[in-house]
């Protein structure tokens, strides 16, 4: 039970509460708006830290949330503009969404190697079952749909922080900034467990309709 709710502990803590509370605490104490936002993304990082702490490896994933976390912290040295930098952060995840449509053309797409990582924790019978799964067309087609809905998603979140970027203060946007981009994440990982078990289901009764069939057709 614990280990179900402490990533959603850790997001609400750590990914949104966090990097407010840092940013008005650096704010107050002095620090310019650059420095502030810098420092506020202490919080991201130390939960992808405890992902891979608890979990005791560094998976796709993992070294995906890093890569995107070192981008982001080694290009923000380059600014010296409050808005920029917020405006950066949306760039990444605009990028991240071109990176998951882009996927699309290697024989794996992004939410294949991700749907292995959460459905199989690692476990090499597990992820060997999950392999395995690539060769029915419909696992493919949901693959490759998720993907898509990952993607597309991504960069409409994006683009709705890079249009309020020139319309909200700076505090206001690193409120928005923290809340909107995990409310995004969590509409799209809630879909993706709703088609995933509809997939699922869909896939068990084909094959209940296969094995029924083979019966039938031997007797005939």
């Amino acid at each position: 039970m614990l280990a179900k709710i402490l990533p959603w502990v850790s997001m609400a803590v750590l990914d949104i509460a966090a990097p407010i509370v840092i940013y008005d605490v650096a704010s107050d104490a002095g620090l310019g708006d650059v420095p502030a936002l810098l420092l506020s993304a202490i919080g991201p990082l130390l939960s992808t830290l405890l992902s891979i702490a608890i979990r005791r490896r560094v998976d796709e994933f993992s070294l995906f949330i890093l890569t995107l976390l070192a981008i982001g912290v080694v290009t923000s040295l380059f600014f010296d503009d409050p808005r920029l930098l917020l405006l950066k952060e949306s760039a990444v995840t605009g990028l991240t969404g071109l990176v998951f449509l882009g996927s699309l053309l290697a024989p794996r797409p992004v939410m294949f190697l991700f749907g292995r990582r959460f459905a199989t924790n690692g476990d090499p019978e597990r992820i060997a079952w999950w392999n395995g799964l690539w060769q029915y067309p419909h696992f493919r087609r949901t693959q490759r749909g998720m993907t898509v809905m990952w993607g597309l998603g991504l960069l409409g979140e994006a683009a709705l922080r890079i249009v309020l970027t020139f319309r909200l203060s700076i505090p206001t946007m690193v409120v928005v900034n923290s809340v909107v981009p995990a409310v995004a994440i969590g509409a799209l990982v809630v879909a993706t467990i709703v088609w995933g078990r509809a997939s699922a289901r869909a896939g068990q009764a084909r094959a209940a309709a296969a094995a029924e069939e083979g019966p039938a057709a031997v007797s005939a």
